[in-house]
């Protein structure tokens, strides 16, 4: 048996039923092969056997009282994987989908993700089983009250700051960060995502679309190409979604459709941005409430969904943007892509193909931009966030989205040249691994054995 191998063999003992912490770590591995075989250093300082065990996890029931007044449990985490680079820094998830092995994934997949934008910050992720949805804003607020009285122990400006996710943005940010200010007396960076009023950073909002998109554009300029005239599809409707549909469009796009758990808008002529901020920001509607504003759109029901896959990547593209959630791109999905002449798909969500997807799509030699680079536009605007709120500063939109543009361009030519040095010239997963791996791993050996 192989020294990786081996590894994920402990691992599926150690940590069995977190199938997407496997599956996170499982391809990462698999592309290190030609790293380790190069430098012996890794194997003889067990670097592997290390980073795949977070540094602590935070398990923690969260009780709160319902508008009937009847008491209710969740269950939250905080799991900090690896603060060697910085202070943990990753999003909060709540979801009724959310469990221990997505929590891992997510922590585990943020290590590299945050390596890969050049700034001082470990990895981590948190969140819990609860469902904002149909919530009314009183029991959002007593459940993030809750939740930050057991967090605020963990977090903290230099040693883990949390930041929203799905589920989570300004409106559980702000009564999550009210309830810290209130346990500790501080007025700190504790956390971002912030509003703008009270310590927030412009930009951070926007940032994981606009950076999907950014990154989209460099791995065209690679293929001498551009995103101007392309048209794409999106899936998702929350932020990260809405966010590049909007930088697609200002950059000449034509992003004709988009997704959420109850189907998908198909609009030929060009998704609609403010119907749509209308719809999910301020309605908190599903898409079926888009085509009732615009009637020449067609609404699919997920019901109408093909066996074994999701009837977005259905839809002809030249660029298409998978950004809801893990797993969401089948194998079915990638082939369609590409038989339908897609040309680029770049990840705005955390490990949105499975694997046999993202082997297709990779053997297939479209642009591919995996998750950890292609959607790292967010954590670095978080610690731009982070940043103001250290010097006590606020800079202009125009400020932090150009240097996230910077950002996600350095991300690409890292990437790339990591596949360059390991013979896989263009292959960006294997690029992406290597190069956010070895960045951690050299430190923590400089570290020693912590």
């Amino acid at each position: 048996m192989s020294y990786t191998e081996d590894t994920l063999a402990g691992l599926r003992r150690s940590s069995p039923g977190q199938d997407e912490f496997f599956q996170a770590v499982e391809e990462i591995l698999q592309s290190l092969a030609p790293l380790l075989d190069s430098d012996p250093r890794y194997r003889r300082e067990r670097i592997i056997e290390r980073i795949v065990e977070p540094e602590r996890q935070i398990i923690f029931r969260v009780p709160w009282v319902d508008d009937e007044g009847t008491i209710q449990v969740n269950k939250g985490y905080r799991v900090q994987f690896s603060s060697t680079l910085g202070p943990v820094k990753g999003g909060l998830r709540f979801h009724p989908a959310v469990n221990g092995g997505v929590i891992k994934f997510l922590g585990f997949e943020q290590i590299f993700k945050n390596a890969l934008t050049g700034l001082p910050l470990g990895g981590g992720k948190g969140g819990a089983n609860f469902n904002p949805k149909q919530r009314s804003n009183s029991e959002i607020m007593r459940f993030c009250q809750s939740f930050m009285t057991e967090l605020y122990r963990h977090v903290g400006p230099t040693t883990d700051v949390p930041a929203g996710d799905i589920g989570v943005g300004v409106r559980e940010i702000g009564y999550l960060f009210g309830q810290y200010k209130r346990l500790t007396g501080r007025f700190d960076g504790a956390l971002t995502g912030k509003r703008f009023s009270w310590g927030g950073a412009l930009g951070r909002k926007e940032a994981t679309g606009y950076g999907a998109v950014y990154f989209a554009e460099e791995m065209l300029r690679a293929r001498g190409e551009g995103l101007d005239g392309m048209t794409c599809t999106v899936s998702g409707a929350g932020n990260v979604a809405i966010h590049t549909v909007e930088k697609l469009l200002e950059m000449g796009a034509t992003p004709v459709a988009v997704s959420d758990s109850t189907g998908l808008v198909h609009d030929e002529g060009g998704i609609d941005l403010e119907v749509l901020k209308q719809v999910k920001e301020v309605e908190r509607e599903g898409l079926e409430s888009y085509v009732r504003e615009r009637s020449e759109a067609r609404f699919v029901p997920v019901s109408d969904y093909p066996k074994g896959g999701h009837a977005i990547w259905a839809i002809p593209c030249d660029a298409a943007f998978p950004s809801a959630t893990q797993n969401e791109l089948t194998f079915l999905d990638a082939k369609t892509l590409v038989n339908n002449g897609c040309r680029c798909v770049c990840e705005g969500a955390n490990m949105p193909a499975t694997p046999e997807a993202s082997k297709f799509l990779g053997d297939s030699r479209i642009s591919y931009g995996p998750g950890k680079a292609a959607n790292a536009g967010g954590v670095a605007a978080s610690q731009l966030e982070m940043s103001q709120n250290a010097a006590m500063q606020q800079w202009t939109m125009e400020e932090v989205d150009s240097r996230l543009r910077v950002i996600m361009a350095k991300i690409h030519t890292t990437v790339s040249e990591a596949a360059e040095e390991f013979g896989e010239p263009g292959d960006l997963v294997r690029g992406a691994n290597i190069a956010g791996f070895r960045k951690v791993a050299d430190a923590m050996i400089d570290q020693g054995v912590v």
